[in-house]
């Protein structure tokens, strides 16, 4: 946990921003695998940990906005639960690591929240959190607070020094991940065996994955998490994988780097493309500069390279205004990063994402660019291109005849079965422009080629 103040802050000025009312905040349950009694690893709420701190199930915090005193609501195990799980940090403790004002019993909490005549909840994500929300409130409408989503939004978009280290703690073991991977990756073995000894690696560190880890030789899909494959020479591997820091900060990394460990010309060609598709964007990573902007002078880029290697052609910026780059660059350049891998999703992603000046596109591709806003000193983001060659996509494209001005559909054939390459970076965004997160983690097709065989 940080320090008691940083909590005490974040709250008393979530409840400034507010102004009235009880904020409640509902900690996660333990949810069952295949049956009650046996559950899947813990993992807390996202804004439950912001305001907190405390990683442990089945708790709730309210905090009174006119006196800005917070309360924390739980129980402490009984002789039976101990029997089976052991001792845990008391209640009161809880609240005094927390600098929580008070501490009750949670049988306390709903005859404290009916005395309230305004109350403020965040969107729940999961069902029990809706039973339980609908328990409290009698069955009473449980819809979010507009004022308090938009609050957290605010408050959790800026990152402090505090939480960058955080994140930097994470990608200190991600990169090792990913060096493992690059290191032990070699034909005849299958996925699955160098998954296992990445996530293994964070476990004896005392991590774990902030997400399902992307690793495969199919990298044309965009989040698979299916590892059977067998991987082979001639293969490209996409590792798209991250691990959270002890206070469940996430990173998100993702290389693209041959089984081989020698990239054929083709190979090369397009890697070296998707990396100045980055390198672009990032020219974009200052202050009052629309992520939009980033993204789509990557489109640009890539329309360019695609069009010197015969797959498309005419004007870039016309092709990108049609969305004619879509067919190998379908995602968006990449979203917020913090406590949730996505950050703050559960809470609305438009609202994460955009705003009145930044509005969500319909187009294909451009739809799913998670975050268009203005870049502000504090956020934190990944920086995601890709080029993708996708059969289905492709057969989809052709049998329409889309765009066909500014695609070479015979050349793009020729690319089905390449797979897919994505290189992703953490950074964030300062008065002077960005930096780069965490440990330098081998990117140019030299140094992935360099650590593969040394």
């Amino acid at each position: 946990m940080f320090e008691p103040n940083i909590y005490i802050k974040r709250r008393k000025h979530l409840a400034r921003e507010i102004g009235d009312g009880l904020i409640v905040l509902i900690g996660n349950k333990p949810v069952p695998m295949n049956y009650p009694s046996n559950t899947l690893r813990f993992r807390q709420d996202s804004n439950f940990l912001y305001y907190c701190g405390l990683d442990y199930e089945n708790l709730v915090l309210t905090i009174d906005c006119a006196s800005e005193k917070s309360t924390l609501y739980g129980d402490d195990l009984t002789v039976d639960e101990i029997v089976w799980e052991g001792q845990r940090t008391s209640i009161k403790t809880m609240a005094e690591l927390s600098g929580i004002d008070r501490f009750e019993t949670t049988s306390k909490l709903q005859g404290d929240i009916i005395r309230s005549n305004d109350i403020h909840t965040l969107p729940v994500y999961r069902e029990d959190q809706k039973y339980f929300l609908q328990f409290l409130l009698n069955n009473s409408d449980i819809s979010s607070s507009k004022p308090l989503v938009a609050c957290v939004i605010k408050q959790r978009s800026i990152k402090s020094d505090d939480e960058i280290s955080e994140i930097n703690s994470a990608l200190k073991i991600t990169s090792e991940m990913h060096s493992i991977a690059m290191r032990s990756t070699r034909d005849g073995l299958l996925e699955q065996e160098i998954v296992g000894l990445m996530e293994g690696y964070a476990l004896q560190h005392g991590s774990r994955m902030a997400y399902p880890v992307i690793f495969t030789i199919n990298g044309e899909i965009l989040h698979s998490n299916i590892y059977d494959n067998v991987m082979k020479s001639g293969d490209l591997t996409l590792n798209d994988s991250g691990a959270e820091s002890p206070l469940h900060y996430a990173s998100d990394i993702t290389r693209t780097f041959p089984v081989s460990g020698k990239f054929t010309p083709i190979q090369k060609d397009i890697y070296d493309l998707v990396y100045e598709m980055q390198q672009t964007a990032l020219e974009f990573c200052k202050p009052k500069t629309s992520y939009k902007d980033a993204h789509l002078a990557a489109a640009k880029k890539a329309v360019m390279g695609l069009t010197k290697l015969g797959l498309m052609s005419g004007d870039p910026e016309e092709a990108v205004s049609k969305g004619a780059h879509a067919l190998f660059y379908p995602h968006g350049l990449g979203h917020m990063l913090g406590l949730d891998v996505h950050d703050m999703e559960g809470l609305g992603e438009d609202l994460v994402g955009y705003d009145d000046k930044n509005q969500r596109s319909d187009q294909f591709g451009l739809a799913y660019l998670r975050f268009s806003k203005d870049l502000e000193p504090g956020f934190v983001l990944t920086v995601e291109p890709g080029i993708y060659f996708i059969s289905h996509l492709i057969d989809q494209w052709k049998a329409d005849n889309k765009l066909s001005e500014h695609i070479n559909y015979a050349e793009v054939e020729k690319f089905k079965g390449f797979g897919g390459i994505r290189i992703e970076d953490n950074i964030a965004i300062s008065d002077k422009g960005y930096s780069v997160l965490g440990p330098h983690i081998p990117k140019t097709t030299e140094e992935i080629e360099d650590i593969m065989q040394s």
